[in-house]
């Protein structure tokens, strides 16, 4: 048994240039923002290399997270803990940390967005105690406590807004997963129609040659083995042989017209009308032309629907065609019976082989294929030799009584 394997989620799709660009640019803004007022908080007695390292390191590592945060797709995690560890040293790195840690939250991973999230809030506070001055309120009560809230309230929007984000890059890739799985059922449910439909065409194709090629069989057969018949008969035979040979080859031509074509076009020539019960008269004839005595009992009362009867013509036409092969010179009763709402019931008997003639080759498909078709129509077939000699092929199909509209 073969496992099925589930679609790989594929990460977010590439983002364009102006993506890119526009996202960076905020960032930037929001860094050089955070910079000016921090330079301009800064107490007055600060020490010099507190100045020197504000003015001349904090915005050259917060140029190095700014090309950082631009692989932070292919590398989220390193990319979110580098950025967020240089914010606790550069407030020129808080907004390539923030864009980081929102990057990050798109993944929806609790394991980690929150351990990033915590260390983003203590590199805010972090930040306020190497640049001494940045709270004017430090010497009130609760001062510390209103700066972590800040921390804390930012942290929160910025992974909110991840998970969003997140949530319906979710939603989209499930809806392209569906639409796809959906495409590709459809071409499923199209390859199958055509298999099934040529299928059908195969055993019609199966169903109409074998009783030609049967035909011209016995014909031919009567030929050699009586040398009694008189010119006119011959000459009857011969072109009975003609016209089943130019007929097996014009419905062999038609069948693989529509094999070859995958789809029909508008420009596509109709397809032949399929046999009814009416075309029973002339396969009888046909039959009799080639040394069988069959007799006709058709008692039907009005007609059966077109499926019913297409089938009841391919179960008379298999069973002449089985009788000639096996049964040559026999006689042959064939009986069609049913009305409206009720069954429709198809029957050929034969009295068994007479003749000496050796029988054609068996492909011993047609009595299986009978009752495939059967089937489906919600009938049944049934088959097999008498007691008393001879063989029966019966089926029942349904005649459904017509819906009247009011």
């Amino acid at each position: 048994m073969t496992a099925s394997i589930a679609p790989m989620r594929p990460g977010p799709a590439p983002l364009q240039r102006w993506q890119q660009s526009w996202r960076l640019l905020l960032v930037l803004a929001f860094s050089v923002l955070s910079w000016i007022l921090t330079a301009d908080g800064l107490a007055p007695d600060i020490h010099p290399f507190l100045k020197f390292w504000l003015f001349a390191v904090d915005p050259i590592i917060g140029v190095c997270c700014m090309v950082l945060v631009m692989f932070r797709r292919r590398y989220p995690v390193a990319v979110a803990a580098i950025t967020t560890a240089a914010s606790a040293v550069s407030t020129f790195a808080s907004g390539p940390a923030l864009l980081a840690l929102c990057s990050l939250a798109t993944r929806r991973r609790y394991a980690e967005t929150l351990p990033v999230s915590v260390g983003g809030i203590a590199a805010g506070l972090a930040i306020t105690v190497l640049y001494p001055g940045l709270d004017t309120q430090n010497d009130e009560p609760g001062s510390y406590w209103y700066t972590a809230g800040i921390l804390v309230a930012t942290a929160l929007a910025i992974v909110a807004i991840g998970f969003a984000v997140g949530a319906r890059r979710e939603e989209l890739w499930s809806l392209q997963q569906r639409t796809e799985i959906a495409e590709r059922e459809q071409v499923a449910r199209s390859a199958e129609a055509r298999i099934l439909e040529r299928h059908r065409i195969a055993r019609e194709m199966h169903d109409v040659l074998a009783h030609r090629i049967s035909l011209v069989a016995m014909q031919a057969g009567a030929l050699s083995y009586r040398p009694d018949l008189s010119a006119e008969q011959v000459g009857a035979i011969a072109k009975t042989i003609a016209d089943n040979s130019r007929q097996a080859l014009e419905e062999l031509r038609d069948v693989l017209g529509v094999l070859r074509a995958d789809e029909l076009n508008a420009t596509d020539p109709p397809e032949p009308p399929q046999p009814s019960l009416a075309a029973l008269p002339t396969l009888v004839a046909d039959a009799r032309i080639s040394g069988l005595n069959v007799t006709l009992t058709d008692s039907t009362a009005g007609e059966p629907p077109m499926k019913s009867a297409r089938t009841a013509y391919r179960i008379v036409q298999e069973g002449l065609t089985n009788v000639g092969k096996h049964a040559p010179g026999a006689t042959v009763w064939v009986g069609i019976e049913g009305a409206e709402g009720q069954e429709l019931t198809v029957t050929v008997l034969d009295s068994g082989t007479t003749g000496s003639a050796a029988p054609a080759p068996v492909s011993g498909y047609g009595l299986l294929g009978l009752t495939e078709r059967a089937e489906l129509l919600g009938g049944t077939i049934a088959f097999g030799h008498q007691p008393e000699g001879g063989f029966r092929l019966r089926a029942i199909l349904p005649w459904p009584a017509s819906v009247q509209v009011s």
